[in-house]
């Protein structure tokens, strides 16, 4: 079946499709609950690049940073962990990246949390 033009404006934009919040909230709760101790590079290595992802996604959405100073003070701390030249390394001890992967889960939730009430989509 062949869509038509007013078919196509009316299908959603990668943009426009909404935040998962409970893969994200899946994905930082993973990320949250492993430790050190038992915890390899290569699971570090692996989970870290899908939360710069979410953290990212959720810093392009509307969450009220212009009128909200806590709003505001997240975003400033993701931007700066999100620094290229603050991330780890191949060469950087597994303790660093170590973390490196839960701050910034650590900040992904915090920002879900934003963006669940302020979405109305539920409790992250």
């Amino acid at each position: 079946m062949v869509a038509t033009v007013s078919e196509e404006q009316e299908a959603l934009k990668v943009d426009e499709l909404p935040v998962d919040a409970e893969g994200i909230g899946d994905s930082t709760d993973a990320a949250l609950v492993l430790a050190l101790a038992t915890t390899t590079r290569e699971e570090i290595d692996a989970k870290t690049p899908v939360l710069i992802g979410h953290l990212q996604l959720l810093l392009g959405e509307e969450l009220g940073a212009d009128e909200d100073p806590t709003v505001r003070e997240l975003f400033h701390k993701a931007y700066a962990v999100l620094d290229l030249k603050n991330r780890p390394t191949p060469d950087t001890p597994a303790f660093s990246a170590f973390i490196f992967m839960r701050e910034v889960a650590s900040l992904t939730r915090r920002l879900l949390w934003v963006y669940t009430q302020r979405s109305g989509t539920g409790v992250a």
